[in-house]
């Protein structure tokens, strides 16, 4: 665990208290150090305050997702008011909880956190033997050998690979894998750079409705 916070009794306090429940703790007092950190090295689950010396909270959050850190984030902030929470949101926190906190309540929303990550995390059989991981954007090959994808395929792909015997229309894969996208055929054009990356196979065309995970 990663506890970002410039406070330095409530980060001894953080510190505690989850080393308490059996957590591995390091800790960050600026928002370089906490942006180093992450990039460099890896979390199960991050706990970030927003008004960070250097860099802001939020600030570091986004160059994180940027870079493809997918490290579940809760925001804890003194910031609470709705336009901030949606704002911490929207820039890629997973949660948000505002000061002062319930200790009982924090602690269960990081727990929430991991179970959700851990669900993330794992590997979904591919048409040949191949497993995608969609925490890493990685699909591996039986031979060992990997294949990264972008973030627009790999969002693509976990759609259809977590529910492999569903025909998808082009309508729904556009709402459930490309949320900010307009046009259908956005979902075309990802499911030929699939197949280019990963064989024609990957993906299999049901004619008159839509598509589906290959093989199933």
């Amino acid at each position: 665990m990663l506890v970002v916070e410039d406070d330095r009794s409530l980060s001894a306090m953080l510190e505690e208290l989850f080393v308490d429940e059996g957590y591995r703790v390091t800790t960050a007092r600026d928002g370089q150090q906490a942006l180093h950190l992450a990039l460099t090295e890896g979390f199960d689950v991050v706990v970030l305050d927003r008004g960070l010396p250097i860099l802001e909270g939020l600030d570091v959050l986004s160059r994180w997702r940027r870079s493809g850190v997918g490290v579940p984030v809760l925001v804890l902030s003194a910031l609470g008011n709705p336009a901030d929470r949606v704002e911490g949101l929207d820039r890629g926190a997973e949660d948000y909880l505002t000061k002062p906190f319930d200790i009982d309540e924090l602690l269960a929303r990081v727990r929430a956190l991991l179970r959700r990550h851990e669900t993330t995390a794992a590997t979904l059989a591919l048409p040949g033997g191949s497993h995608f991981r969609p925490s890493l954007r990685q699909v591996i090959r039986p031979s060992g050998g990997s294949v990264t994808l972008s973030e627009r395929e790999s969002a693509l792909l976990e759609v259809l690979a977590r529910d492999r015997n569903q025909v998808f229309e082009r309508s729904t894969l556009l709402r459930l894998a490309f949320p900010v996208a307009e046009e259908l055929g956005v979902v075309d054009t990802y499911v030929h750079y699939l197949r280019r990356k990963l064989g024609r196979d990957v993906i299999d065309t049901v004619r008159g409705i839509g598509y589906r995970l290959g093989g199933s």
